[in-house]
């Protein structure tokens, strides 16, 4: 055994950058932990503006390849959700920083220390309420949306409005969807379900469209034909 002090490498994320959210501000505790329990500072890691859910990052990927490298013995976080967002995930990544020697502290989350077995049960238990929390959210948001459609109410993205007039000209003067999108400034996905809706797709057998010209019976003929 030697009297070295541990060496703790800090990891820090935020999901988005100028909405309230400061990695400095993670940081800050981590260091004043570190200070408080007399940990030597091996390495600062961040992720700014990447999400949790996101299993590779430039800094924790980083991180784990420093830890693989033996450069410190304990790994500090501020929040569980900052290093992973899942269950399986948080336990992967537990499993290698223990293969490698490396624990994992959490300051915000009381008891969360693998460096003993009561603080492993802890993160594993905390893990899955956090994981089971947004399952419950995610299925409360799916019900709603479900319960707005059946009264007939729109969800998801805002419908295009387009007013088909213009199209129907371009139409009527020869013109194809995809001339006619790019004009109207909508994609040709767009601009065919809204004829189709408005019952204008597909045109009548006698309107000619140059966007199928191989089946056109409106094709003129050559005199010799």
């Amino acid at each position: 055994m030697t009297d070295r002090p541990l060496r703790a490498a800090l990891y820090a994320r935020i999901s988005t950058t100028n909405h309230g959210q400061d990695v400095g501000l993670q940081l800050d505790e981590l260091r004043q932990v570190a200070a408080q329990r007399g940990w030597e500072v091996a390495g600062e890691f961040v992720d700014e503006g990447i999400s949790g859910a996101k299993d590779s990052r430039p800094g924790l990927d980083r991180m784990l390849d420093h830890a693989r490298q033996g450069r410190f013995d304990v790994v500090a976080i501020w929040k569980l959700d900052r290093l992973a967002r899942s269950v399986a995930h948080l336990l992967h990544l537990v499993d290698s920083l223990n293969a490698w020697g490396v624990g994992l502290i959490s300051v915000r989350d009381a008891h969360v220390d693998t460096t003993t077995p009561a603080g492993r049960f802890s993160l594993q238990i905390l893990g899955a309420v956090a994981e089971l929390e947004r399952s419950l959210i995610r299925e409360r948001v799916i019900a709603g949306v479900r319960r707005a459609q059946a009264a007939g109410k729109h969800c998801g993205r805002p419908k295009v409005e387009l007013d088909l007039r213009p199209a129907l000209a371009m139409i009527e003067q020869g013109h194809g969807l995809k001339t006619i999108a790019k004009a109207l400034g909508v994609s040709r996905a767009t601009l065919r379900r809204r004829l189709s809706e408005a019952g204008e797709w597909p045109r009548p057998a006698q309107g000619c469209w140059p966007e199928l010209r191989p089946l056109n019976p409106c094709e003129p003929r050559s005199p010799s034909g």
